[in-house]
Protein backbone atom coordinates (compact mmCIF):
# COMPACT_ATOMS: atom_id res chain seq x y z
CA UNK A 1 0.00 0.00 0.00
CA UNK A 2 1.49 3.83 -1.26
CA UNK A 3 1.43 5.75 1.88
CA UNK A 4 -0.58 8.51 2.23
CA UNK A 5 0.36 12.46 1.78
CA UNK A 6 -0.50 12.72 5.66
CA UNK A 7 1.83 9.66 6.47
CA UNK A 8 4.29 11.11 4.84
CA UNK A 9 4.38 14.88 6.06
CA UNK A 10 4.72 12.81 9.61
CA UNK A 11 7.15 11.08 8.76
CA UNK A 12 9.07 14.05 7.53
CA UNK A 13 8.30 15.67 10.87
CA UNK A 14 9.47 12.77 12.81
CA UNK A 15 12.30 12.85 11.38
CA UNK A 16 13.07 16.83 11.78
CA UNK A 17 12.80 15.45 15.44
CA UNK A 18 14.95 13.24 15.61
CA UNK A 19 17.42 15.72 14.26
CA UNK A 20 16.52 18.13 16.90
CA UNK A 21 17.08 15.29 19.81
CA UNK A 22 20.98 15.35 19.16
CA UNK A 23 22.65 12.32 20.45
CA UNK A 24 19.49 10.52 22.40
CA UNK A 25 20.45 8.56 25.13
CA UNK A 26 23.76 8.11 23.91
CA UNK A 27 25.37 11.59 25.90
CA UNK A 28 26.48 11.73 29.46
CA UNK A 29 25.40 8.94 31.87
CA UNK A 30 24.62 12.02 34.68
CA UNK A 31 21.52 13.32 31.96
CA UNK A 32 18.27 12.15 31.89
CA UNK A 33 16.20 12.84 29.12
CA UNK A 34 12.47 13.09 29.24
CA UNK A 35 10.20 12.86 26.48
CA UNK A 36 6.50 13.87 27.00
CA UNK A 37 3.72 15.00 24.86
CA UNK A 38 3.53 18.91 24.86
CA UNK A 39 -0.02 20.67 24.07
CA UNK A 40 -0.30 22.22 20.99
CA UNK A 41 -1.78 25.47 22.48
CA UNK A 42 1.30 27.88 23.47
CA UNK A 43 -0.82 29.21 26.26
CA UNK A 44 -1.57 25.45 28.02
CA UNK A 45 1.63 24.46 30.36
CA UNK A 46 0.02 22.28 32.96
CA UNK A 47 2.67 19.57 32.17
CA UNK A 48 4.92 21.47 31.41
CA UNK A 49 4.36 23.30 34.95
CA UNK A 50 4.46 20.38 36.79
CA UNK A 51 7.46 18.87 34.93
CA UNK A 52 9.61 21.58 35.78
CA UNK A 53 8.41 20.96 39.71
CA UNK A 54 9.27 17.54 39.53
CA UNK A 55 12.91 18.50 37.67
CA UNK A 56 13.99 21.04 40.55
CA UNK A 57 12.97 18.49 43.43
CA UNK A 58 15.29 15.66 41.22
CA UNK A 59 18.37 17.64 40.69
CA UNK A 60 18.04 18.72 44.49
CA UNK A 61 17.41 14.98 45.95
CA UNK A 62 20.24 13.54 42.98
CA UNK A 63 23.26 15.90 42.82
CA UNK A 64 25.44 15.94 40.25
CA UNK A 65 22.50 14.75 37.75
CA UNK A 66 20.60 16.91 35.07
CA UNK A 67 17.30 16.58 33.93
CA UNK A 68 16.83 17.62 30.12
CA UNK A 69 13.23 17.53 28.41
CA UNK A 70 12.56 16.43 25.15
CA UNK A 71 9.27 17.65 24.13
CA UNK A 72 7.05 16.50 20.92
CA UNK A 73 4.82 19.56 20.48
CA UNK A 74 1.99 17.82 17.91
CA UNK A 75 -1.60 16.30 18.04
CA UNK A 76 -2.04 12.71 19.06
CA UNK A 77 -1.38 11.07 15.62
CA UNK A 78 2.31 12.59 15.00
CA UNK A 79 2.97 12.19 19.02
CA UNK A 80 2.51 8.58 18.37
CA UNK A 81 4.56 8.59 14.94
CA UNK A 82 7.99 10.40 16.13
CA UNK A 83 8.04 8.90 19.41
CA UNK A 84 8.31 5.39 17.55
CA UNK A 85 10.86 6.91 15.59
CA UNK A 86 12.84 8.04 18.21
CA UNK A 87 12.96 4.98 20.14
CA UNK A 88 14.34 2.50 17.31
CA UNK A 89 17.48 3.55 17.81
CA UNK A 90 20.12 4.10 20.97
CA UNK A 91 21.44 6.83 19.08
CA UNK A 92 17.66 8.99 19.46
CA UNK A 93 15.74 6.81 22.62
CA UNK A 94 15.11 8.98 25.38
CA UNK A 95 15.69 7.44 28.86
CA UNK A 96 11.95 8.19 30.02
CA UNK A 97 8.40 8.58 27.57
CA UNK A 98 5.01 9.21 28.20
CA UNK A 99 2.92 6.33 26.51
CA UNK A 100 -0.54 6.36 25.84
CA UNK A 101 -1.84 2.78 27.43
CA UNK A 102 -3.68 2.35 23.90
CA UNK A 103 -0.42 1.94 22.36
CA UNK A 104 2.18 0.18 24.81
CA UNK A 105 1.28 -3.10 24.01
CA UNK A 106 2.28 -2.25 20.27
CA UNK A 107 5.46 -0.94 21.48
CA UNK A 108 5.92 -3.66 23.75
CA UNK A 109 5.65 -6.01 20.50
CA UNK A 110 7.98 -3.95 18.65
CA UNK A 111 10.28 -4.10 21.16
CA UNK A 112 10.57 -0.51 22.13
CA UNK A 113 9.74 -1.07 25.81
CA UNK A 114 11.84 -2.14 28.85
CA UNK A 115 10.28 -4.36 31.34
CA UNK A 116 10.26 -2.92 34.67
CA UNK A 117 9.17 -5.53 37.06
CA UNK A 118 12.98 -5.61 38.62
CA UNK A 119 12.44 -1.80 39.65
CA UNK A 120 8.70 -2.41 40.79
CA UNK A 121 9.41 -5.24 43.07
CA UNK A 122 11.66 -3.19 45.65
CA UNK A 123 9.11 0.04 45.14
CA UNK A 124 6.70 0.16 48.31
CA UNK A 125 4.46 2.74 46.23
CA UNK A 126 3.70 0.24 43.99
CA UNK A 127 1.31 -1.51 45.86
CA UNK A 128 -1.16 1.75 46.51
CA UNK A 129 -1.85 1.51 42.42
CA UNK A 130 -5.23 0.21 41.66
CA UNK A 131 -5.08 -3.61 39.49
CA UNK A 132 -7.17 -1.98 37.02
CA UNK A 133 -4.71 0.42 36.10
CA UNK A 134 -1.73 -1.80 36.90
CA UNK A 135 -2.99 -3.90 34.36
CA UNK A 136 -3.32 -1.33 31.67
CA UNK A 137 0.32 -1.04 31.98
CA UNK A 138 0.95 -5.06 31.35
CA UNK A 139 2.36 -6.84 28.22
CA UNK A 140 0.65 -10.13 27.13
CA UNK A 141 3.98 -11.80 27.92
CA UNK A 142 2.79 -11.11 32.08
CA UNK A 143 5.05 -7.92 32.58
CA UNK A 144 4.94 -4.59 33.34
CA UNK A 145 6.04 -1.51 31.13
CA UNK A 146 4.70 1.82 32.57
CA UNK A 147 3.50 3.15 35.61
CA UNK A 148 0.44 4.89 35.02
CA UNK A 149 -0.06 8.44 36.07
CA UNK A 150 -3.41 8.69 36.53
CA UNK A 151 -6.65 7.33 34.17
CA UNK A 152 -10.20 9.45 33.07
CA UNK A 153 -13.29 8.37 32.12
CA UNK A 154 -15.84 10.49 29.84
CA UNK A 155 -19.59 11.63 29.75
CA UNK A 156 -21.48 14.61 28.36
CA UNK A 157 -20.38 17.91 29.37
CA UNK A 158 -23.44 20.48 28.60
CA UNK A 159 -23.84 24.42 28.63
CA UNK A 160 -26.01 25.88 31.01
CA UNK A 161 -26.08 29.10 29.20
CA UNK A 162 -27.11 26.68 26.02
CA UNK A 163 -29.98 25.20 27.48
CA UNK A 164 -31.16 28.12 29.14
CA UNK A 165 -31.25 30.08 25.88
CA UNK A 166 -33.15 26.97 24.14
CA UNK A 167 -35.29 26.26 26.94
CA UNK A 168 -33.40 23.25 28.09
CA UNK A 169 -33.47 21.65 31.96
CA UNK A 170 -30.88 23.20 33.88
CA UNK A 171 -30.62 19.78 35.30
CA UNK A 172 -30.27 17.75 32.18
CA UNK A 173 -29.87 13.89 31.57
CA UNK A 174 -30.08 11.96 28.32
CA UNK A 175 -31.74 8.76 28.98
CA UNK A 176 -30.77 6.74 25.43
CA UNK A 177 -29.59 8.10 22.44
CA UNK A 178 -32.97 9.56 21.04
CA UNK A 179 -32.80 12.00 23.98
CA UNK A 180 -29.03 13.64 23.03
CA UNK A 181 -30.32 14.13 19.33
CA UNK A 182 -33.54 15.87 20.29
CA UNK A 183 -31.59 18.08 22.74
CA UNK A 184 -29.35 18.92 19.91
CA UNK A 185 -32.45 19.64 17.45
CA UNK A 186 -33.84 22.23 19.83
CA UNK A 187 -31.20 24.03 20.21
CA UNK A 188 -29.97 24.07 16.32
CA UNK A 189 -33.55 25.72 16.24
CA UNK A 190 -33.61 28.08 18.99
CA UNK A 191 -30.04 29.13 19.88
CA UNK A 192 -28.19 29.83 16.24
CA UNK A 193 -24.39 30.63 15.90
CA UNK A 194 -23.49 27.74 18.13
CA UNK A 195 -22.86 24.30 17.52
CA UNK A 196 -25.56 21.74 18.86
CA UNK A 197 -23.02 18.63 19.55
CA UNK A 198 -19.83 18.16 19.24
CA UNK A 199 -18.75 14.40 18.69
CA UNK A 200 -15.06 13.73 17.72
CA UNK A 201 -14.61 11.87 14.33
CA UNK A 202 -12.36 11.25 11.23
CA UNK A 203 -8.74 9.99 11.29
CA UNK A 204 -7.68 13.72 12.21
CA UNK A 205 -8.50 13.60 15.43
CA UNK A 206 -7.03 10.24 15.74
CA UNK A 207 -7.65 7.99 19.01
CA UNK A 208 -10.03 11.01 20.03
CA UNK A 209 -12.12 10.19 17.66
CA UNK A 210 -12.13 6.73 18.35
CA UNK A 211 -12.38 6.76 22.02
CA UNK A 212 -14.08 10.31 23.12
CA UNK A 213 -16.38 9.37 19.92
CA UNK A 214 -17.00 5.71 18.43
CA UNK A 215 -16.58 3.76 21.64
CA UNK A 216 -18.84 5.70 23.71
CA UNK A 217 -21.36 5.01 21.34
CA UNK A 218 -20.50 1.27 20.48
CA UNK A 219 -20.15 0.19 24.42
CA UNK A 220 -23.40 1.92 24.67
CA UNK A 221 -25.14 -0.82 22.12
CA UNK A 222 -26.25 -4.80 22.89
CA UNK A 223 -26.65 -6.01 26.86
CA UNK A 224 -23.36 -3.90 28.08
CA UNK A 225 -21.68 -7.28 29.45
CA UNK A 226 -20.28 -8.65 25.84
CA UNK A 227 -17.24 -6.58 24.44
CA UNK A 228 -18.67 -4.88 21.12
CA UNK A 229 -15.09 -4.69 19.90
CA UNK A 230 -13.11 -7.90 20.82
CA UNK A 231 -14.76 -11.33 22.11
CA UNK A 232 -12.15 -12.49 24.62
CA UNK A 233 -13.67 -15.87 24.86
CA UNK A 234 -12.42 -17.02 20.82
CA UNK A 235 -9.76 -13.99 21.48
CA UNK A 236 -10.83 -12.46 18.24
CA UNK A 237 -12.49 -9.22 16.95
CA UNK A 238 -15.62 -8.79 16.33
CA UNK A 239 -16.74 -7.39 13.13
CA UNK A 240 -20.59 -7.92 11.38
CA UNK A 241 -22.43 -6.18 14.68
CA UNK A 242 -25.60 -4.17 14.49
CA UNK A 243 -23.83 -1.95 17.16
CA UNK A 244 -21.36 -1.16 14.99
CA UNK A 245 -23.53 0.30 12.34
CA UNK A 246 -25.61 1.82 14.94
CA UNK A 247 -22.63 3.85 15.93
CA UNK A 248 -21.92 5.11 12.48
CA UNK A 249 -25.36 6.15 11.98
CA UNK A 250 -25.56 8.18 15.23
CA UNK A 251 -22.29 10.14 13.60
CA UNK A 252 -24.24 10.01 9.92
CA UNK A 253 -26.93 11.64 11.84
CA UNK A 254 -24.91 14.50 13.62
CA UNK A 255 -23.11 15.78 10.83
CA UNK A 256 -26.30 14.82 7.90
CA UNK A 257 -28.42 17.31 9.99
CA UNK A 258 -25.97 19.58 10.78
CA UNK A 259 -25.74 19.57 14.28
CA UNK A 260 -22.38 19.13 14.32
CA UNK A 261 -19.22 21.52 13.79
CA UNK A 262 -18.60 22.52 10.16
CA UNK A 263 -16.96 19.41 8.93
CA UNK A 264 -13.95 21.00 7.92
CA UNK A 265 -13.57 21.72 11.52
CA UNK A 266 -14.07 18.24 12.72
CA UNK A 267 -11.61 17.18 10.65
CA UNK A 268 -8.62 19.48 11.85
CA UNK A 269 -6.50 17.69 14.01
CA UNK A 270 -5.89 20.68 16.24
CA UNK A 271 -10.06 21.06 16.76
CA UNK A 272 -10.26 19.41 20.01
CA UNK A 273 -7.88 22.40 21.66
CA UNK A 274 -10.49 24.75 20.04
CA UNK A 275 -13.31 23.42 21.39
CA UNK A 276 -11.67 23.34 24.81
CA UNK A 277 -9.69 26.52 24.85
CA UNK A 278 -12.15 28.80 22.60
CA UNK A 279 -15.71 27.39 22.11
CA UNK A 280 -17.04 26.28 25.11
CA UNK A 281 -15.80 28.66 27.23
CA UNK A 282 -17.56 31.20 24.64
CA UNK A 283 -21.28 29.68 24.80
CA UNK A 284 -20.55 28.28 21.23
CA UNK A 285 -20.88 24.53 21.79
CA UNK A 286 -24.31 22.77 23.29
CA UNK A 287 -23.05 19.75 24.20
CA UNK A 288 -19.97 18.11 24.36
CA UNK A 289 -19.28 14.50 23.93
CA UNK A 290 -15.80 14.53 25.81
CA UNK A 291 -13.27 13.40 29.07
CA UNK A 292 -12.33 14.51 32.76
CA UNK A 293 -9.88 16.55 31.68
CA UNK A 294 -11.25 19.28 30.20
CA UNK A 295 -10.87 21.91 33.58
CA UNK A 296 -7.33 21.69 33.44
CA UNK A 297 -7.77 24.46 30.35
CA UNK A 298 -9.58 26.39 32.65
CA UNK A 299 -8.05 26.39 35.77
CA UNK A 300 -6.08 29.32 37.05
CA UNK A 301 -2.65 29.54 35.12
CA UNK A 302 -3.64 27.40 32.61
CA UNK A 303 -3.54 29.47 29.81
CA UNK A 304 -7.30 29.69 29.43
CA UNK A 305 -8.47 30.54 33.25
CA UNK A 306 -11.76 30.46 32.96
CA UNK A 307 -12.99 31.34 36.61
CA UNK A 308 -16.88 30.33 35.96
CA UNK A 309 -16.80 27.33 34.23
CA UNK A 310 -18.14 25.14 37.55
CA UNK A 311 -21.39 27.32 37.63
CA UNK A 312 -21.54 27.65 33.50
CA UNK A 313 -21.40 23.54 32.96
CA UNK A 314 -23.38 20.93 33.52
CA UNK A 315 -22.66 17.19 33.47
CA UNK A 316 -24.50 14.49 32.47
CA UNK A 317 -23.70 10.45 32.24
CA UNK A 318 -23.15 9.07 28.50
CA UNK A 319 -26.49 6.58 28.68
CA UNK A 320 -27.09 3.50 26.75
CA UNK A 321 -28.47 3.24 23.07
CA UNK A 322 -32.01 2.64 24.72
CA UNK A 323 -31.23 3.52 28.05
CA UNK A 324 -30.90 -0.72 28.44
CA UNK A 325 -28.82 -1.97 31.46
CA UNK A 326 -26.74 -0.58 33.29
CA UNK A 327 -28.17 2.73 31.98
CA UNK A 328 -25.22 4.52 31.22
CA UNK A 329 -21.28 4.27 29.61
CA UNK A 330 -17.82 5.08 30.11
CA UNK A 331 -14.48 4.80 28.48
CA UNK A 332 -11.19 4.94 30.30
CA UNK A 333 -7.95 5.28 29.06
CA UNK A 334 -5.06 7.14 30.76
CA UNK A 335 -1.09 7.21 30.50
CA UNK A 336 1.94 5.87 31.54
CA UNK A 337 5.60 6.51 32.03
CA UNK A 338 7.71 3.96 30.29
CA UNK A 339 11.43 3.35 29.83
CA UNK A 340 12.74 2.58 25.81
CA UNK A 341 14.44 -0.58 25.53
CA UNK A 342 17.29 1.71 24.03
CA UNK A 343 17.96 4.03 27.13
CA UNK A 344 21.14 5.17 28.00
CA UNK A 345 20.07 5.35 31.73
CA UNK A 346 17.78 3.27 33.09
CA UNK A 347 17.91 3.15 36.50
CA UNK A 348 18.22 6.88 36.64
CA UNK A 349 14.48 6.81 34.84
CA UNK A 350 13.11 5.10 37.28
CA UNK A 351 14.56 7.24 40.00
CA UNK A 352 12.42 9.60 37.95
CA UNK A 353 9.25 8.21 38.38
CA UNK A 354 9.59 7.21 41.48
CA UNK A 355 9.66 10.98 42.50
CA UNK A 356 6.95 12.06 40.17
CA UNK A 357 4.75 9.34 42.03
CA UNK A 358 5.10 9.79 45.72
CA UNK A 359 1.56 10.70 46.73
CA UNK A 360 2.29 14.14 47.82
CA UNK A 361 3.41 14.61 43.77
CA UNK A 362 0.94 12.72 42.53
CA UNK A 363 -1.74 14.13 43.93
CA UNK A 364 -0.50 17.44 42.65
CA UNK A 365 -0.61 16.08 39.28
CA UNK A 366 -3.86 14.85 39.46
CA UNK A 367 -5.71 18.00 40.62
CA UNK A 368 -3.73 19.99 37.89
CA UNK A 369 -4.40 17.38 35.30
CA UNK A 370 -7.81 17.63 35.99
CA UNK A 371 -7.00 13.34 36.37
CA UNK A 372 -8.77 10.46 38.55
CA UNK A 373 -6.72 9.19 40.80
CA UNK A 374 -4.86 5.42 40.17
CA UNK A 375 -3.71 5.31 43.66
CA UNK A 376 -5.67 4.26 46.54
CA UNK A 377 -4.06 6.17 49.61
CA UNK A 378 -4.79 9.44 47.24
CA UNK A 379 -7.98 8.64 46.15
CA UNK A 380 -9.24 8.59 49.55
CA UNK A 381 -7.80 11.63 50.59
CA UNK A 382 -10.48 14.59 51.18
CA UNK A 383 -8.79 17.02 49.40
CA UNK A 384 -8.09 15.20 46.77
CA UNK A 385 -12.27 14.72 46.11
CA UNK A 386 -12.91 18.15 47.06
CA UNK A 387 -10.10 19.68 44.87
CA UNK A 388 -12.13 20.78 42.24
CA UNK A 389 -15.99 20.31 40.84
CA UNK A 390 -16.26 17.20 38.76
CA UNK A 391 -14.00 14.94 40.53
CA UNK A 392 -16.58 12.83 42.15
CA UNK A 393 -18.55 12.70 39.00
CA UNK A 394 -16.19 11.50 37.11
CA UNK A 395 -15.10 9.58 39.11
CA UNK A 396 -17.95 7.44 40.16
CA UNK A 397 -18.12 6.78 36.25
CA UNK A 398 -15.11 4.01 36.70
CA UNK A 399 -18.35 1.82 37.94
CA UNK A 400 -19.93 1.56 34.48
CA UNK A 401 -16.30 2.39 32.45
CA UNK A 402 -14.78 0.12 29.51
CA UNK A 403 -11.42 -0.23 28.61
CA UNK A 404 -9.97 -0.52 25.42
CA UNK A 405 -9.02 -3.97 24.37
CA UNK A 406 -5.22 -2.87 23.82
CA UNK A 407 -3.63 -5.60 22.15
CA UNK A 408 -0.86 -5.17 19.44
CA UNK A 409 -3.76 -4.58 16.74
CA UNK A 410 -5.74 -1.87 18.13
CA UNK A 411 -4.20 0.99 16.72
CA UNK A 412 -4.74 0.11 13.36
CA UNK A 413 -8.08 -1.34 14.40
CA UNK A 414 -8.55 2.21 15.84
CA UNK A 415 -7.43 3.88 12.52
CA UNK A 416 -9.92 1.72 10.85
CA UNK A 417 -12.57 2.66 13.04
CA UNK A 418 -11.45 6.56 12.31
CA UNK A 419 -11.72 6.06 8.35
CA UNK A 420 -15.46 4.49 8.76
CA UNK A 421 -16.32 7.73 10.91
CA UNK A 422 -15.04 10.16 8.51
CA UNK A 423 -17.01 8.44 5.29
CA UNK A 424 -19.89 9.01 7.21
CA UNK A 425 -19.15 12.34 8.39
CA UNK A 426 -17.84 13.81 5.01
CA UNK A 427 -20.91 11.83 3.14
CA UNK A 428 -18.81 10.41 1.04
CA UNK A 429 -19.68 7.23 1.94
CA UNK A 430 -23.16 5.27 3.22
CA UNK A 431 -23.20 3.71 6.94
CA UNK A 432 -23.73 -0.07 5.40
CA UNK A 433 -20.49 0.49 2.71
CA UNK A 434 -18.68 2.02 5.61
CA UNK A 435 -19.05 -0.83 8.04
CA UNK A 436 -18.11 -2.93 5.19
CA UNK A 437 -14.94 -1.64 4.16
CA UNK A 438 -14.23 -1.71 8.04
CA UNK A 439 -14.96 -5.52 8.24
CA UNK A 440 -12.57 -5.94 5.22
CA UNK A 441 -9.94 -3.97 7.10
CA UNK A 442 -10.58 -5.47 10.29
CA UNK A 443 -9.76 -8.94 8.70
CA UNK A 444 -6.53 -7.43 7.23
CA UNK A 445 -4.85 -5.88 10.24
CA UNK A 446 -5.73 -8.52 12.69
CA UNK A 447 -4.39 -11.38 10.64
CA UNK A 448 -7.80 -12.50 9.49
CA UNK A 449 -8.65 -12.97 13.29
CA UNK A 450 -12.09 -11.79 13.20
CA UNK A 451 -15.87 -13.43 14.10
CA UNK A 452 -18.72 -12.68 12.74
CA UNK A 453 -21.60 -10.88 15.54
Amino acid sequence: MRPTAAALVALTLAAATLTACGNGSSSSPNTLKVSYKQSTDNSVKVMDTYLAGIKKEFEKKYPGKKVQFVPIKAPDSEYYTKLQQMLRSPRTAPDLVYEDTFLINSDITSGYLKPLDPYLATWPDWSRFIDTAKAAARGQDGKTYGVPDGTDTRGLWFDKRVFRAAGLPPHWQPKNWDDILAAARTIKQRVPGVTPLNVYTGKPAGEGATMQGFEMLLYGTGDGKTDPLYDSGSKKWVAGSQGFKDSLRFVENVYKEKLGPDVSDALDPNFNTTVRGELIPRGKVGIDLDGSWLPQDWLPGSGHAWPDWSRQMGLAYMPTQAGQAPGKVSMSGGWTWAVPAKAGNPDLAFDFIKTMQTEANAKKWYIANSGISVREDVAKDPSYATAQPGIKFFTDLVSATHYRPAYPAYPRVSTAIQEAMEGVTTGDTSVEKAASAYDSTLKDVTGGQVVQR
